[in-house]
């Protein structure tokens, strides 16, 4: 079994999704929330809540691999800083914890969940309750959306060996092909 972490980084909103892939790849939820700050606290404050609850998902669930939706270009310079920030502690988290990392754009994200790059809020978790054998879509999309993230980790890094066992020759020519040679049979620390 491998536990999988998808986080869709935010300042104000910090979608935490945990998702389980057993050995016949089938996906099954852990936990899914969203971490709040009130945006009139202070920074240092609101930085510190996050790496917290960042820091308690880790320890709770125990992830083999972090997935984190990847800074995109955008015209909001203040939410870019807020991801990068919130980025910043979880890639510090997971270098203390020896955890790898994978970053998943959005347009891959839905791609990979949805089958379009171009997909809505609301077809994206939609696709996540369906996958995950869900009720209903989880809310608010923060946690839909860290879900997908752990999703596309799960269907897209399986190159990233977590089990100890050296890679298949398949699994190295995929790598390769993807660019990300340097993450197969990367040791746990």
């Amino acid at each position: 079994m491998t536990v999988i972490l998808g986080i869709d980084p935010g300042l104000t909103r910090c979608g935490i999704g945990v998702i389980n892939k057993d050995s016949a790849r089938k996906l099954s939820m852990l936990h899914v929330s969203v971490a709040t700050t009130d945006a009139s606290a202070e920074l240092v404050d609101r930085i510190g809540h996050l790496s917290r609850e960042l820091e308690t998902a880790i320890e709770s669930y125990k992830p083999d691999l972090i997935a984190i939706e990847r800074i995109f270009a955008q015209a909001n310079l203040r939410s870019v800083m807020g991801v990068a920030q919130i980025s910043g502690v979880l890639l510090m988290l997971a270098s203390r914890k020896g955890i790898p990392v994978v970053f998943h754009t959005p347009s891959e994200v839905k791609s990979a969940v949805t089958g379009s790059g171009r997909a809505e809020k609301a077809q994206v978790g939609n696709m996540v309750a369906k996958i995950l054998g869900l009720a209903e879509a989880p809310k608010p999309a923060d946690a839909a959306d860290a879900l997908a993230i752990a999703i596309t980790a799960a269907w897209k890094n399986f190159d990233v060996n977590l089990t100890g066992n050296p890679a298949t020759p398949a699994q190295q020519a995929w790598a390769k092909a993807q660019g990300v040679a340097s993450r197969v049979n990367r040791p746990k620390k």
